[in-house]
């Protein structure tokens, strides 16, 4: 293994050693702990120390790093205090992520660190977001986000590199070729001869390099550091690589041939850049032998303080409070929640407005309030989307904000995170909700938990047009809104009038969680109403008194509305009392228990599939809550358990409202 000096200085070049020594010391202590029962999980990084101690220490300390399961070199070049650290392995509360997270799912916001999730491949979009931040404010800054062999067999790999040579963000991509994605080994992972060879497709420059070598990794990542800051442009790195523990130290390594051990061992990256330091003067053995103690005795210091620890004592209130981030400035304008007329006059000049109009508006004023507001989407800027809601913004804003998007959903979610990271709010439009399916993971798992996990808010709004009546067919007419109300920390909103669609998007973008914001799409230009033209918001959370009424509570949401409305109108014997929901989660509880109060008898109506709709688990704390109040059992309005169908008579079949008539002659017989 040859080591070039270059131009770095006695000093630096034994700061580097401190560096690689510390995290392979420290994973020794915990493979001794982990045997005698004290941490329960490790996936060991010993061999591969060079790759995330050399390139997280070649960056400035206000870049962020976005590590995987191997890269304790990060944590520990980004002087992470031991004690806190080994805290978070043991699952205390003192730790990153107070015991709600294992070994290295987590991250800190002071070290510039993101916290990955399982799925491994999400993260690479997240520098992404990074970099678009650094490049819209002119930041002579990049990002760098890890993967593994296995990870760039992965969708998110192949989004994430995409988007990032699409857009030319300074983002650093690099592979961790250990050669085994678990137990599977690259020859049944990938066909190219080198996962280098990758950055070719994607119009990258990209550099294959001896991993094991810290000063080749060092010098390396300077060198493209300062290539995508001058060109803005992203780059991929492959570091060979050998990963001498299991892919967990549950699993073994049995499934490895000795022979690669025995080759790997002699390429150890620690034993090897010691010995260059001997032979070239820069260490003695005693001076080596000082440092080692020395690291030795830090770490049995920072151990005993880690194990000062009191019992972990769940606290419900607490765990639920950590689901969402608070919203420290205060709203722009609170609207009235509880009434039956939308009174505008105590809101300044109002004009009629369609509900596409509405959202519209909602965005541009958005866009005029927060100067680090992005909005992007397939084909928003110069088309002005699918639906046409961001006509003309491109002209007033600039493509750098108003972005088109590759076809790379799932890259663009995590890119809208990336950006949370750096402080700016984004919304990106899925051009119909059913495609958010190929962002889900992104969504759930990454969007939703980063908040409870670590700390860290996603300022993200994603947009859905969604539902029925246009004939468009099982994959652009579905309502998904269940899929989001089910997973905390999302909010899920809803609107069903032109007022309430500019409120509920302002107040979605001024939210500093994700917000999954529901537009159907039959309402963009059949539903009009008086807006206020002042910037305004919504209360998210609370329901809509729409009408009163003595006989029947019809509690929906979306163009639910509209049918209860028309069905009150032809049926005029009847006087129906109709609740908007208005967001879906959090529900108003309140709201819902006053409705039910009101006729004692409810009926729940959506457009979405009846098993595992929204209805069913309102219809479960109406039971739960308020079965005293009823005078009938509850009764549930709602489509099809079915695809929704293209022909547009299979299509009303399906659709809940064509069964309304029936559920509420049922509902009065009782």
């Amino acid at each position: 293994m040859q080591f070039l000096q270059r131009n770095l200085s006695k000093s630096e070049l034994i700061n580097l050693y401190r560096g690689l020594l510390l995290p392979r010391m420290i994973e020794e202590k915990m493979l001794v702990l982990l045997r005698q029962g004290k941490i329960s999980k490790w996936f060991s990084g010993i061999g591969q120390e060079a790759i995330s101690v050399g390139a997280t220490m070649a960056l400035d300390a206000d870049e962020w790093v976005m590590p995987l399961h191997r890269n304790l070199g990060v944590f520990t070049s980004r002087k992470m205090p031991l004690h806190k650290l080994f805290k978070q392995w043991q699952g205390n509360k003192d730790g990153y992520s107070k015991g709600r997270e294992r070994s290295f799912h987590f991250g800190s916001k002071e070290h510039h660190i993101c916290g990955m999730i399982s799925h491994l491949g999400p993260q690479l979009a997240i520098a992404d977001g990074v970099a678009l931040a650094h490049k819209l404010r002119k930041e002579s800054k990049v990002s760098i986000a890890f993967s593994g062999d296995g990870g760039t067999s992965e969708g998110d790999f192949h989004e994430a590199l995409n988007t990032a040579a699409v857009w030319d963000l300074p983002v650093i991509f690099i592979i961790e070729n250990n050669g085994y994605g678990l137990s599977t080994p690259t020859s049944e992972q990938y066909r190219c001869k080198n996962l280098v060879d990758k950055a070719i497709g994607y119009g990258m420059e990209a550099v294959q390099i001896d991993g094991n070598n810290i000063l080749t990794v060092y010098d390396t990542i300077r060198g493209v550091r300062e290539y995508c800051i001058e060109n803005q442009k992203p780059y991929l790195i492959e570091c060979l690589t050998f990963r001498m523990r299991g892919h967990e130290e549950a699993s073994g390594v049995k499934y490895v041939p000795k022979h690669l051990f025995d080759e790997w061992d002699a390429k150890d990256p620690i034993r090897n850049y010691e010995a260059w330091l001997l032979s070239e003067g820069f260490l003695t053995a005693a001076e080596i032998s000082s440092i080692r103690a020395e690291t030795k005795n830090h770490i049995e210091d920072e151990l005993k303080i880690g194990f000062e620890t009191i019992p972990m004592n769940a606290n419900s209130e607490e765990e639920l409070a950590d689901v969402y981030a608070t919203r420290i400035q205060a709203p722009t304008m609170l609207v009235q929640n509880e009434t039956v007329n939308h009174d505008t006059g105590s809101w300044g000049v109002a004009t009629e407005r369609k509900f596409i109009g509405a959202i519209s508006e909602a965005l541009d004023q958005s866009l005029q309030q927060h100067p680090d507001f992005v909005l992007m989407g397939q084909d928003i800027a110069e088309y002005g989307g699918a639906f046409k809601v961001t006509e003309g913004f491109v002209e007033k804003y600039g493509k750098g904000r108003i972005r088109n998007t590759p076809l790379c959903e799932s890259a663009i979610v995590g890119t809208a995170l990336g950006l949370s990271l750096k402080g700016f709010k984004s919304m990106m439009e899925m051009q119909f909700a059913d495609f958010a399916t190929v962002g889900f993971n992104q969504i759930i798992n990454n969007l939703a938990k980063i908040n409870y996990r670590w700390g860290q808010n996603a300022d993200v709004v994603i947009r859905m047009p969604t539902g029925g009546g246009v004939g468009a067919g099982p994959f652009h007419s579905q309502s998904n809104e269940a899929w989001f109300v089910h997973t905390p920390g999302l909010k899920v909103v809803y609107p069903s009038t032109p007022i309430d669609a500019k409120g509920l998007l302002i107040a979605a973008i001024n939210d500093p969680n994700p917000v999954i914001y529901f537009e159907h799409k039959a309402l963009y230009r059949s539903i009009s109403g008086p807006v206020p033209d002042a910037y305004y918001e919504i209360e998210i959370g609370k329901a809509r008194h729409v009408s009163k009424g003595e006989d029947i509570s019809v509690i929906t949401y979306g163009a639910g509305v509209h049918w209860a409305l028309e069905y009150a109108i032809k049926h005029q014997d009847l006087s129906i009392d109709i609740l908007d929901l208005r967001t879906l989660l959090p529900l108003d509880y309140e709201a819902i228990r006053a409705a039910v109060k009101r006729t004692g008898k409810v009926l729940l109506l959506h457009e979405d599939t009846l098993t595992g709709g929204i209805g069913g688990e309102v219809a479960a704390w109406i039971a739960e809550h308020c079965f005293s109040d009823l005078d009938a059992p509850v009764v549930r309005c709602a489509s099809l358990d079915s695809p929704i169908p293209f022909n547009l008579e299979l299509e009303k079949n399906f659709m809940a409202y064509s069964r309304l008539d029936e559920a509420m002659n049922k509902l009065m017989a009782y």
